[in-house]
């Protein structure tokens, strides 16, 4: 008899890594694995909020863990951490993310240019290199960036967090490219606007909202939970055959004009 599509969705037995994860899109990612059946380890700077989320979600299929991921030290304790209590690790979904600047490439000084490279850039990299090892054992895994539509189309006074998200849409074809042959798939996802304390600076200025409401063809800016089903696909075997591919959830904003 041959498997059920619907059981493709499936995530029982699967353990995953979610960066961000103390709110926004992290959380709802996080949510649906769990719904789904994923064992998953949260993790964001703050410990506390964690334990809110942890509470909120289930205690038993969650792990709460402090990291921030500019801190190389922080990444390699969280890799072991979720290793030491359940043994494998075969989703990682790198959402954590910073844009410290508003305003134009040439006031930009070398501290927060580093700043976002290294929370935007280089920590989904190490993050993939240190989980690596767990999927290849496994002969499977997936990997999940959260990139944006603003590495695909730059707006004004956002280069520099346009420019990490650019570089780590190349980065998810790399690793697909090179690790394909250990089963390992990396995808990433472009959100548009969504309705997160990260872009809140955005969505709470009625002038911004109402144009970007107007642009957009589906009139509306998304919440968090709008990219959950999409992240629980790539997560699944029901994408088994999808590497290296950039999935844009924008409400159409990179088809207006």
């Amino acid at each position: 008899m041959k498997e059920s599509i619907k059981n493709k969705f499936n995530l029982e037995g699967k353990v995953a890594i979610i960066t961000g994860a103390s709110k926004g899109i992290g959380k709802s990612i996080a949510k649906g694995f769990i719904e789904f059946g994923a064992k998953v380890a949260i993790s964001s700077r703050n410990q506390n909020s964690l334990e809110e989320v942890a509470k909120e979600l289930g205690q038993e299929n969650i792990l709460p863990i402090q990291c921030h991921v500019g801190k190389d030290e922080d990444i390699i304790n969280l890799v072991n951490s979720v290793a030491k209590t359940f043994g494998r690790i075969d989703i990682l979904v790198n959402n954590a993310a910073t844009n410290p600047l508003y305003g134009e490439l040439t006031a930009t000084d070398n501290e927060l240019f580093d700043k976002v490279i290294n929370v935007n850039l280089k920590a989904p990299h190490l993050l993939a290199n240190k989980c690596l090892p767990f999927m290849k054992k496994n002969s499977c895994g997936s990997i999940i960036n959260i990139a944006s539509v603003e590495g695909l189309k730059p707006s004004e006074n956002l280069g520099v967090y346009s420019i990490s998200k650019s570089a780590l849409i190349m980065l998810t074809k790399s690793q697909a490219k090179e690790w394909g042959k250990y089963g390992i798939r990396s995808n990433a996802i472009c959100p548009g606007l969504i309705k997160t304390k990260f872009s809140s600076a955005l969505w709470t200025n009625e002038n911004v909202l109402s144009k970007v409401k107007n642009d957009l063809p589906l009139r509306k800016i998304a919440e968090p939970d709008d990219m959950a089903g999409l992240a629980c696909f790539l997560a699944s075997e029901a994408s088994n055959y999808c590497t290296g591919s950039v999935f844009v959830a924008d409400g159409g904003h990179m088809i207006s004009a």
